[in-house]
């Protein structure tokens, strides 16, 4: 199992690579098997710019690619940059898709980024997720937001545990994580809902709590004779 972390962090050291690593670590800690390879994309930088004028990635830009296509699951955290991802971070994941389009086709991803404020939180849910909804990955239900003042505060560790409960879930084909008991099982929406558990086999549930069908209510509208 692969898991691939990248990270658009451009100091050193950065919070942007400090929170990757601890999602990567979280995250390997509910997936022993798992391998963890890291893409810093500051030192892809040049590559990056080069791809967009010559078409073609370099040997180390394209090896990162590989990796990412690869991957099992992928975590992706950027610094926050005029209410957005950075354009490095954006310029990567651009030149993947033109090369390989569909390299996060149902490809696990939990999302990350880092910022000055809590202000920005929303870049989650108004910039990442739809980029990676819009490269068919399968975005984790929870994204991770790291403000300044959430180092070292309560909370921050509580949302890097779930979200990295939710990605190794993926990654190992267990998208029932958090599902009630009987979804988890794999019963059927269908049969759950005419045979709840405490009901007799077999009837449905309208009858069992004393709800008239939709049919018997036409069938007495209908005049006599």
């Amino acid at each position: 199992m692969r898991l691939v972390v990248v990270s658009a962090g451009l100091s050193v050291p950065s919070s942007t690579r400090l929170l990757a690593d601890r999602l990567a670590a979280a995250t390997a800690g509910r997936a022993p098997a798992a391998e963890v390879q890291v893409v810093e994309l500051r030192d892809l930088a040049v590559e990056i710019a080069h791809t967009f004028t010559n078409g073609f990635p370099g040997r180390n830009l394209s090896a990162a690619f590989d990796a990412v296509a690869a991957a099992d699951g992928l975590i992706v955290v950027t610094p926050v940059f005029s209410a957005s991802y950075s354009g490095l971070f954006k310029s990567f994941f651009d030149a993947l898709s033109v090369t390989e389009a569909d390299a996060l086709a149902a490809k696990p991803v939990l999302i990350g980024a880092t910022g000055g404020t809590a202000r920005h939180s929303l870049v989650l849910d108004h910039a990442l997720r739809p980029l990676f909804a819009y490269l068919k990955a399968v975005v984790v239900p929870t994204g991770v937001y790291a403000a300044s003042e959430d180092w070292g505060a309560e909370g921050l560790d509580g949302r890097i545990e779930r979200a990295a409960g939710e990605l190794a879930a993926l990654m190992a084909g267990l998208s029932t994580a958090g599902k009630p008991a009987g979804e988890a099982a794999g019963e059927p929406l269908g049969e759950a809902a005419t045979e709840p558990v405490g009901q007799p086999s077999g009837r449905p549930v309208a009858e069992a709590d004393g709800i008239v069908p939709f049919a018997e209510r036409l069938a007495a509208l209908r005049p006599a004779g």
